[in-house]
């Protein structure tokens, strides 16, 4: 009982050690975080090696269409957990229940209207993105059956993120991985066995995705803490849904349009063909298990933040934020370095084709050393989220990887129109700009001041 009783409390981070803290609750979050990116790449195994290599690209170019729907609820989920956050950590229960019901609410019934809105936009965004014959149609196939499910993985990320804010970030691992597992034994089954091919996975997904969305709610309903879940009380509280909003709207904003100028990335990738499609998705779906950590370790800085701010403890934020750093760039340059090492034996888990494999590396090689910049906007703009101020990373983030990137890619895909290490080079290009304006408005903004107001 009393093991269980600790399980279900969240975590306060308004004392004791603070790299302990970061550590502590970081370490699930990042797991979690690899199980879910291991969950989005078994598809791509999968149909890599037991389908074709069109099936491979058709699945990859359907990531920046998945990513614009989904990441418009994994920005609002960051506005929830700054309220939450707040509140738990000046431990205003009534405003923790506030929140928790009408950010789940809205997320419900949202999640729906988006759900209609992926599958209906799906073929327009395929066609923009210039989308090769050969890979069209299943690319359709697979968005038609994700998003007919897409509700799920929203309640899933918003009710995760609910337990992340009061500092519970067990037990979303624990969901996560018993879907990953299911996903992973769905997808070969549907696959190898009833040979469905890329409808297949995507079914696979759909039905793991719902699992774990059913144990995230049964766990905040049969909580005893002051974000239980109480369907009764299931209701839109006006003033809440507006601060929720204001926090979560800029971040949502911004994901959902990084993601979507993303389909015009991947409209430059697919003019070099389905071979260059395949390694390029290879190459984004490696790539993300060396970005995890420093995500993990920023969304840990904004509950930590958030939570001292909730406290009125603004040195101990800001202690927070250069520990977090270290820790983000130093497990970063790590990881950079073994991905580089090992570029091509990592590549061949997709796939055998060499002019794959030629092209993944030339990615891993061109952008991997530029990733360690990253930690840098990671670390600084979770902080300023979990000081309550959202807006100023939603406009450094849009301007570096919307507005830049995009002219950049425009004006290479001119002089150099034959060179896919130009167009690739536009991502970590958009690293550094984002990073360094990041760098600047943490130190130079007033943001301690605002805060102090809160």
């Amino acid at each position: 009982m009393h093991r269980r009783a600790q399980e279900e409390r969240g975590r306060l981070m308004t004392e004791g050690s603070i790299w302990r803290q970061l550590v502590r609750f970081s370490i699930p979050l990042l797991i979690g975080n690899l199980f879910q990116q291991f969950y989005n790449t078994v598809d791509s195994i999968v149909v890599g090696n037991f389908v074709s290599t069109q099936a491979l690209a058709a699945v990859g170019s359907t990531t920046v269409i998945i990513n614009t729907i989904i990441g418009f609820f994994t920005g609002l989920s960051t506005g929830a957990g700054v309220v939450i956050s707040q509140a738990y950590g000046a431990q205003d229960h009534r405003r923790v229940q506030d929140a928790v019901h009408t950010t789940l609410l809205f997320t419900v019934l949202s999640g729906i209207v988006f759900s209609f809105i992926g599958v209906a936009a799906a073929p327009a965004m395929l066609s923009l993105m210039t989308t090769p014959h050969d890979v069209l149609a299943d690319a359709e196939r697979y968005l038609e059956i994700y998003f007919s499910g897409a509700c799920t993985v929203i309640l899933y990320n918003m009710g995760s993120g609910i337990l992340r804010a009061v500092g519970d970030s067990r037990r979303p691992l624990y969901f996560l991985i018993v879907s990953a597992l299911l996903n992973v034994v769905l997808d070969l089954l549907f696959v190898i066995a009833f040979g469905m091919g890329v409808a297949g996975v995507a079914i696979a997904t759909v039905i793991s995705q719902g699992v774990s969305a059913v144990l995230v709610l049964l766990a905040l309903s049969k909580s005893h803490e002051s974000y239980r879940l109480r369907v009764r009380e299931l209701r839109i509280h006006g003033p809440m849904l507006v601060r929720v909003l204001a926090l979560g709207m800029p971040a949502a904003i911004q994901m959902m349009v990084t993601a979507f100028s993303n389909v015009f990335v991947q409209g430059y990738i697919n003019h070099f063909g389905s071979a260059c499609m395949a390694g390029w998705s290879s190459y984004l779906k490696i790539d993300q298990f060396v970005m995890l950590p420093m995500q993990a370790i920023g969304i840990a800085a904004t509950t930590f933040v958030g939570q001292n701010i909730g406290a009125h403890n603004i040195r101990r934020a800001e202690a927070g934020t250069r520990t977090s750093l270290a820790l983000a760039v130093g497990i970063t340059l790590t990881l950079s370095a073994l991905l580089i090492a090992f570029a091509r034996p990592l590549l061949m888990l997709f796939t055998p084709d060499a002019d794959v494999l030629d092209y993944g590396v030339l990615f891993i090689r061109t952008n991997t050393p530029f990733l360690c910049i990253c930690c840098l906007n990671q670390v600084f703009s979770g902080s300023l989220r979990g000081a309550g101020d959202t807006k100023a990373p939603t406009v450094i983030m849009l301007s570096s990887f919307v507005v830049f990137r995009q002219v950049y890619l425009f004006v290479i895909s001119r002089v150099l129109p034959g060179s896919v290490q130009a167009v690739s080079l536009g991502y970590p290009l958009g690293w550094v700009l984002c990073s360094l304006l990041a760098f600047l408005y943490y130190w130079k903004s007033g943001w301690r001041e605002r805060a102090c107001g809160l």
